[in-house]
């Protein structure tokens, strides 16, 4: 789908690079997820970095995860990739 994102880099900061796959790119802030449930996990920088993509979302090893729709909603645009 135009939606699913195709790349993902940590940045400092509990920030993350993302491009979807109709071209969009952007950073999304994790920070204000860190103090909820599961996420909790991603105050280990060694693990937040472990970042990846599954079926088109943004996941961590332990199955974290934060929709493409989500992403595009709150991410800040970029002009250019990371």
């Amino acid at each position: 789908m135009y939606w699913d994102i195709k790349k993902v880099k940590p940045l400092p900061d509990y920030t993350i690079y993302v491009e979807t796959m109709a071209g969009r790119k952007g950073i999304f802030d994790v920070k204000p997820y860190l103090d909820f449930g599961v996420f909790r996990e991603l105050r280990d920088i060694n693990y937040f970095n472990q970042v990846s993509i599954t079926c088109g979302s943004v996941t961590w090893p332990h199955k974290q995860d934060i929709s493409p729709e989500t992403l595009l909603a709150e991410m800040q645009a970029v002009d250019k990739p990371l």
